[in-house]
């Protein structure tokens, strides 16, 4: 698989290189839309060997005169291509209609796209639209989006899958869900979280050849995450080099999630790891994991003793909303300790907003799913899904801290930057899984490592080890406890 760059830009600063290609390099549109299609035609060489005909389905901007190239590319080779478009190319402009033209001095023809059409190609090509869409597609366009997508062929998008947003990865009514995109000039932020995951399949890159002087002054607040390695432990080194997790949760019945961070924590390398939990189950939550110490803790008070030890505290896991959870809440927060917040312990912090300045007087992580962070911005889940980015910015501005704002494609938001982890897979749609995220962070955390460092890598880890686990076993039936023996791997590895 290609490696793909780290930094990502929105649709604004692609067109900001573009123009600053053709100003700075003498590097017009057309040249660039020239080299798109040559790429286009050599990864379809490359995923696609065997492709005898392509069908190619063009729209009326600039993602359509690629396509153009590209079935020019394809008659030039002496292979069969068929041209739909969803509008009259006699009305493009600019470098989209020159590469209309192009296609017909080549000998090509173009036929006006109609649902009823009977189309057979061996790989479907969508340049229907591309980066500049800002409302729900409808009309010629959405019915060929339907049409591509019920085909029982492969598919490869142009740039980006027609109706995927380029900056929030929503989709925008309806988009192409193709078996791989190849995009241009630089990674689209919106093909790395949201519905992308759906849209993209694999994901493929090529830079034009634009020099490197032109990326460097069109600076970037986004990037992707890779995996980074640990420093080596002293040999010479004891438990307490590597700190103390306190584990607040476990409210009646959610016992589980309070026992899955704490061996998570256990399992990145923690030095030691309490739980503080209802006194009823205290004393089974070690019964098969006898390195964890577990606290019955009945009120507020008795958790004093268990803060003072601890170097991080992971507070949420099955925690509840009930006074007594809340008390625990409040104790920890005027503790002043390091917190990674997570599940029933940011619901409690969207009940009660007038305990937020307490979270400036330490780092934290708050840890939210798509639900949790609604709740912490007072707002809907379709507003949260429909720009992540803007959510996931929005958060760390009011709460301060690092988020991480858990899905696919979660995003780990400090005061610098947006980082995308795309790690995981469907597989983790199962109870628990975010109770071992949150443990790792606290146990990675605890053992010094620095902050940023913790989120992003931690979250990272924990997707990898889900994606190592389903694809040994498969992803339905993917259980949270499945990621340990894969987190004890990774981080040794």
């Amino acid at each position: 698989m290609q490696k793909l760059p780290i930094t990502l830009y929105t649709a604004s600063q692609i067109r900001e290189l573009e123009r600053l290609a053709g100003e700075d390099c003498a590097l017009s549109g057309f040249e660039l839309m020239s080299r798109a299609g040559y790429q286009l035609f050599e990864c379809i060489q490359a995923q696609f060997p065997h492709a005898k005909t392509l069908a190619v389905f063009c729209g009326g901007g600039n993602n359509g005169g690629d396509g153009y190239v590209l079935a020019s590319m394809v008659l030039a080779a002496g292979r069969s291509v068929s041209v739909y478009s969803v509008c009259d190319p006699n009305l493009l402009g600019g470098e989209a209609f020159m590469a209309y033209q192009g296609f017909l001095e080549a000998g090509g023809s173009v036929s006006r796209f109609q649902p009823f059409l009977l189309i057979k190609a061996d790989v479907f090509v969508d340049a229907l639209l591309g980066t500049g869409l800002n409302r729900d597609v409808d009309g010629h366009y959405a019915a060929a989006i339907e049409y591509i997508n019920h085909a029982q062929v492969k598919k490869i998008a142009v740039d980006i899958p027609s109706g995927l947003n380029a900056d929030t990865g929503s989709v925008m009514g309806c988009a192409v869900q193709a078996d791989c995109t190849l995009t241009f000039v630089g990674l689209k932020c919106g093909l790395f979280t949201g519905q992308a995951a759906a849209c993209c399949g694999a994901l493929f890159y090529a830079s034009l050849a634009i020099p490197e002087q032109v990326f460097a002054k069109v600076p970037s607040q986004l990037c992707r995450v890779e995996r980074e390695s640990f420093p080596k432990r002293n040999r010479a080194a004891h438990k307490g080099c590597f700190g103390h997790v306190l584990v607040v949760g476990g409210e009646l019945g959610f016992s589980g999630a309070a026992r899955l961070a704490a061996e998570a924590a256990l399992r990145v390398g923690a030095g030691l790891v309490s739980v503080a939990t209802r006194a009823s189950h205290a004393g089974l939550l070690n019964a098969n994991q006898p390195e964890l110490m577990v606290h019955g803790v009945e009120n507020a008070l008795a958790i004093e003793p268990l803060l003072a030890k601890a170097t991080v505290v992971v507070m949420g896991p099955g925690l509840g909303q009930s006074v007594w959870a809340e008390a625990l809440f409040k104790q920890v927060l005027h503790s002043a300790k390091n917190v990674v917040l997570d599940a029933d312990a940011l619901n409690i912090l969207a009940k009660f907003p007038q305990v937020r300045p307490l979270l400036h007087n330490r780092q934290h992580i708050l840890t939210p799913h798509v639900g949790e962070a609604a709740r912490l911005l007072n707002c809907s889940n379709a507003v949260v899904n429909g720009d992540r980015f803007s959510a996931a910015s929005l958060l760390q501005r009011q709460y301060g801290g690092i988020c991480v704002l858990k899905g696919a494609g979660t995003l780990v938001a400090d005061e610098q930057e947006i980082a995308v982890v795309n790690t995981g897979n469907p597989g983790m749609a199962s109870g628990g899984m975010g109770d071992v995220l949150a443990g790792m962070m606290g146990g990675l955390w605890a053992q010094g490592l620095p902050l940023p460092w913790v989120a992003r890598q931690g979250a990272y880890l924990h997707g990898l080890a889900a994606d190592l686990s389903a694809q040994k076993q498969g992803e339905r039936g993917l259980l949270a406890s499945d990621l340990l023996p894969y987190v004890r791997q990774l981080v040794n590895s």
